[in-house]
């Protein structure tokens, strides 16, 4: 009789989990994507926690989550970069980015590149599950601590990052992994390429926004927000 309880709980279990939407969230703040989850569950299946924007791409191609909740600066691949990459692989998905970035250009940035939703850190608890809640109703979401008018009008009037930096999203990609202290040996790795290869993108991506440094390249890619 035990045996048949535990089998019909397991059963009304798993018949709760394919109606609640499906949910993966990457913060390379563990302590911080940890609480994500335990405030979400109640109310959402949270299938994944990652720490990583590479880590990222290759889970949610897996899962198929129908909401991702991302944060920008992540490390080996940024939030804003990752989220082109599944606005593209999975175009149903649904992108909440949560991050403590509160400059507006950043957030109309963020929606340029499909996001639903935009949450500041410093928000209350409930502000997240409100922006899952619009996300999977095809609405919008903003922190009313960022002026939603200022964000519109760089929508409406601003240059996209991707245009303003001029370059590919392979330069992006090794951009950051080169402002992160990577060797190009350790980038050819990490994006099964010839360090040749990588050296021909750092060449072109130097001559294309015109430093001439790591040095350079480092504060390129903080001003760009590729990096924290």
């Amino acid at each position: 009789m035990l045996h048949a309880g535990l089998a019909r709980l397991c059963d009304v279990t798993r018949m709760e989990n394919r109606h609640r939407s499906r949910l993966l969230i990457a913060d390379d703040h563990t302590l911080l994507a940890e609480a994500c989850k335990s405030l979400l569950e109640p109310e959402f299946q949270v299938v994944g926690v990652v720490n990583n924007g590479r880590e990222l791409l290759r889970r949610a191609e897996e899962l198929k989550p129908d909401v991702v909740i991302l944060d920008i600066a992540m490390p080996q691949l940024n939030g804003l970069d990752a989220g082109d990459q599944l606005r593209r692989s999975l175009p149903s998905c649904k992108l909440v980015f949560v991050t403590m970035n509160t400059e507006p250009d950043v957030a109309a940035e963020a929606f340029r590149r499909g996001a639903s939703a935009y949450v500041v850190k410093s928000s209350t608890a409930g502000e997240l599950v409100t922006a899952v809640r619009r996300a999977l109703r095809s609405e919008s979401y903003l922190s009313p601590s960022i002026t939603k008018e200022t964000v519109d009008f760089l929508l409406r009037q601003g240059t996209s990052f991707a245009e303003e930096k001029r370059l590919t999203p392979r330069q992006s990609e090794i951009l950051q992994l080169l402002a992160e202290g990577m060797s190009m040996k350790e980038i050819a790795n990490v994006l099964n390429l010839k360090p040749g290869t990588v050296a021909f993108h750092k060449y072109n991506l130097m001559q294309s926004i015109g430093v001439k440094s790591n040095a350079g390249l480092l504060r390129y890619a903080i001003k760009h927000h590729l990096i924290g």
